[in-house]
């Protein structure tokens, strides 16, 4: 028995061969699977593409944050403080400790313990929401402060933090769903390849949200 409390997966099918993953119908014959796949699934290179078109969006956010920037006399403009720089830090660096989780439960999911996934992958959306309920709190302060259509410093700064916000939320939505998935149905190829898909999405959102935040308080930086 593992240090989780939970036994190790055994193989399904004759001599442990599974021809087809669809065939795999439980947690030691999905981690088989795991081992002998050679290739990534298509889920996961769709949501590589998916990501890669979002760091896209970023970067095109990000240079015209820095172009506006670089053109302007005063950023920011007269009337609007610098942003503070510990909070949001503090906060981006309390997002980025959920990849530890997400990652762990991929070695989880591919071990074939889903219990151990689905706790960890929930671990990881607490955190997560935690995060997403402060930064919804700074966000209405900012709107006290100041409005989006204020100037070009509050719209590309308002703008940037309300799509990487959506982006957090969207993963807090999978996480949920990948979640409950395997905590009531249990670990199939399917699964785990939703498992690594989330996985991957969180890698790269999280890393997003260093640039954005350093972007964010550039000018106090």
């Amino acid at each position: 028995m593992s240090s989780s409390g939970e036994h190790p997966p055994r193989p399904s099918g004759r001599a442990g061969v599974i021809p087809r993953s669809s065939e795999a119908t439980t947690a030691g014959a999905v981690a088989l699977v795991a081992r002998r796949r050679v290739a990534q699934p298509n889920g996961w290179w769709g949501m590589a593409l998916f990501v890669a078109s979002e760091a896209t969006l970023f970067g095109t956010l990000i240079a015209t944050y820095f172009y506006l920037d670089f053109n302007a006399p005063r950023w920011p403009p007269a009337g609007i403080k610098a942003p503070s720089v510990v909070l949001p830090l503090i906060a981006t660096a309390v997002l980025v400790s959920t990849t530890v989780p997400m990652f762990l439960s991929v070695r989880a999911a591919r071990a074939g313990y889903a219990g151990l996934a689905a706790r960890f992958v929930g671990a990881a959306l607490l955190v997560q929401c935690i995060y997403l309920a402060g930064q919804i709190l700074l966000f209405r302060h900012d709107l006290n402060d100041f409005r989006p259509d204020q100037s070009a410093y509050a719209s590309i700064y308002f703008t940037t933090l309300a799509a990487h916000h959506a982006h957090v939320l969207l993963g807090i939505l999978l996480n949920g769903w990948v979640a409950a998935r395997i905590g009531i149905g249990g670990l199939t190829t399917y699964r785990l390849t939703a498992v690594r898909c989330v996985a991957l999405y969180w890698y790269v959102v999280n890393a997003l949200a260093v640039l954005v935040v350093l972007t964010q308080l550039s000018p106090s930086l």
